[in-house]
């Protein structure tokens, strides 16, 4: 936007240009007071250009032509809405110099440096026109810095007060005006400025100060806004209202004077009733278990110091109504277990689409605001039985197996480093042969371990490691019982791999990432993969359907298609149900911090299945019936 545009009065029968108003106000202040700042001007440039031979150490200003002020993050969830905002030690919002509002360009140059358009970056009459304006009004209406000069101080020289610094940043204000247009600099200093309460730029503060954007300020809001400059924390109309209002007046009174508004324009903007927002910064998530692990994922890829200061833009996968719902349902389900006597203090809930192995919803823990450690994300529990699951694809997808092969459910001893591991069943006893639908629906401990052994437990561990769990796993004889420590990620992004029946994307909490101009950073766009055989995950699904409609989890039933299975860890210290249907995969864990007991007989079946129905039968209402595909639709490996 060119100086003439910017400056153009909104009523069409009165443009005037701040070089205009310029001309005015020299003819107020009178030919003699004009001609002392003309040869003081032409005197202290030429003794500036001199010094500036001394100031070779100052900062090259040359680097601001590619300068970018560090801006705050901000995170939504899939459909748009804001989560949260991010930043370090300014909250800034960085835009264009057409989308500020021209009142506020007039009132800022108004009040700090009405000359600004015919200056050349040092404007030493500005100090005898300053003190003759303020020594009339009785106040501070004017100051003697020039726009420029403020910019090269806050950017690059210390707040401290002294000669020598007045003159580095003259000799700076001098250089910049050479190698930047009075239109980028003021669109460098209106995005740069400091307005109080961590608000950093005409854009932010506008946000905080009066709910809405710079660009859509009225004349009144810009003229508080802009008195706020030389004092923004004492004068900001949060903490007094009234000082903020005398100073608007002044600024309104000042643009009159300068002809850049009209009396009418100044009398209905000091009428006009002043609505305020709120102080948006360091303001907490709506969500913050979810936008942490969000935060975690993006530090990963982009860095922290990136993330805090790159105004970014990211889209997570999450929709805020099924976390709402998830969140919810872990409060209630809590409440409830402690009711039956589970003793558990923690509880932990992620659902992914299987479709995209986007993370839908995610819950760390029962209260944030008393535990923020995220439990989904971060907790190393053992599955228990949940586990077994993956054992039986391995056998499935070896050709050796199918659900009705017969294994043997009987005592079996096995060496286990010095020792010998005799399984046990959790109840107790044995039922000899037994086919794998029957030993899986009823969550047999034996028969896993004799399968386990058969196929060899490093290729179900290599299965593990192709559909996402990165944790550690060691080939102990009793992994096809869980001895392994997973998070509730993990359990719920593998399992979604079994609901696509074997189509496998990178489980993510983003969607895409772009800087504050649309520049795509980041695209977490789906690429699925067939990592699983199709009909061993069909046959898998086909059995752990099994497993809720007349299993360990019949708890679990939503009357619609649906498959999972239970965990329960020895001594009862942790329990699980991890289920799904094409259109939705859900974990479910229960325990205590402490590794503690939750409670004699308390099972994944009987306590944690439930908890998930009652999540599952909510986040899939309106949503269509889906069968899963049948292994028969596959040939067999």
């Amino acid at each position: 936007m060119s100086s003439n545009a910017l400056h153009q009065r909104k009523h069409s029968d009165a443009p005037e240009t701040i070089y205009q108003g310029a001309k005015a106000v020299g003819k107020v202040t009178g030919g003699m007071v004009l001609g002392i700042a003309m040869l003081t001007s032409s005197v202290v440039a030429g003794g500036l250009v001199g010094l500036a031979i001394s100031f070779r150490n100052l900062p090259d200003v040359r680097i601001l032509r590619s300068y970018v002020p560090s801006e705050t993050t901000h995170i939504y969830d899939v459909k748009g809405k804001l989560l949260t905002s991010l930043h370090g030690e300014a909250n800034r919002e960085v835009v264009s110099l057409d989308k500020i509002s021209p009142d506020l360009k007039r009132a800022v140059l108004g009040i700090e440096d009405s000359y600004f358009y015919s200056h050349k970056g040092v404007n030493p009459g500005a100090v005898v026109r300053a003190f003759k304006a303020n020594w009339e009004k009785g106040e501070t209406v004017e100051g003697g810095s020039t726009l420029t000069m403020q910019l090269v101080k806050n950017l690059f020289l210390t707040p401290k007060r002294n000669f020598s610094r007045k003159v580095a940043e003259a000799v700076l204000a001098l250089r910049l005006e050479q190698i930047l247009s009075k239109d980028q600099i003021l669109e460098l200093y209106l995005n740069q400025v400091y307005w109080g309460h961590n608000l950093y730029g005409a854009e932010t503060a506008a946000q905080s100060y009066f709910g809405k954007s710079a660009e859509k300020l009225t004349l009144a809001e810009s003229a508080m806004m802009a008195g706020l400059i030389s004092s923004p924390e004492s004068l900001s109309p949060f903490i007094d209202y009234k000082k903020a209002k005398q100073r608007q007046l002044i600024v309104l009174r000042r643009m009159r004077d300068l002809k850049w508004i009209t009396p009418q324009e100044e009398t209905t903007a000091r009428k006009q009733t002043i609505k305020l927002g709120k102080i948006t910064s360091f303001q907490g998530s709506e969500i913050p278990y979810v936008t942490e692990a969000a935060v975690q994922e993006l530090t990963k890829r982009f860095g922290r110091d990136a993330l805090l200061k790159g105004g970014m833009r990211v889209q997570t996968t999450i929709d805020t109504k099924l976390q709402r719902l998830a969140e919810a349902v872990v409060r209630q389900g809590h409440d409830n277990l402690l009711n039956q006597g589970v003793y558990a203090d923690q509880m932990a809930l992620v659902a992914i689409d299987p479709r995209t192995h986007f993370v839908k919803a995610m819950v760390g823990g029962v209260d944030y605001r008393k535990s923020q450690y995220n439990r989904a994300t971060q907790a190393l529990r053992q599955p228990g039985s949940a586990f077994k699951p993956f054992v039986y694809y391995t056998a499935f997808a070896s050709g050796r197996y199918s659900p009705e092969s017969v294994v043997s459910d009987s005592p079996v001893s096995y060496p286990d480093g010095y020792e010998y591991y005799s399984p046990q069943n959790y109840d107790g006893g044995f039922q000899g042969p037994i086919t794998i639908r029957s030993a899986l629906e009823q969550s047999r401990n034996v028969p896993a371990v004799r399968v386990g052994q058969d196929i060899g437990l490093n290729k179900v561990i290599d299965v593990c490691r192709t559909i996402g769990i990165r944790t550690p796993i060691e080939p102990v004889v009793s992994l096809p019982l869980g001895a392994v420590d997973l998070t509730p990620m993990e359990m719920a992004g593998a399992f979604a791999t079994f609901a696509s029946n074997g189509w496998y994307s990178e489980t993510t909490l983003v969607v895409q990432v772009t800087d504050s101009m649309g520049n795509v950073l980041l695209d977490n766009t789906p690429k699925p993969q067939l990592v699983l055989d199709p009909w061993a995950a069909a046959s898998l699904n086909d059995v752990l359907q099994g497993v809720i409609n007349r299993g360990t989890a019949t708890a679990a039933q939503l009357g619609r298609p649906a498959a999972g299975k239970t965990g329960t860890t020895s001594s009862e210290r942790d329990i699980w149900f991890v289920g799904y249907v094409p259109q939705l995969a859900t974990a479910v864990w229960v325990g205590n911090d402490d590794y503690t007991p939750v409670g004699k007989g308390a099972t994944g079946g009987a306590f944690v299945a439930p908890i998930w129905r009652d999540f599952m039968s909510q986040a899939l209402s309106g949503v269509p019936v889906e069968n899963f595909r049948s292994p028969s639709e596959f040939p067999r490996p």
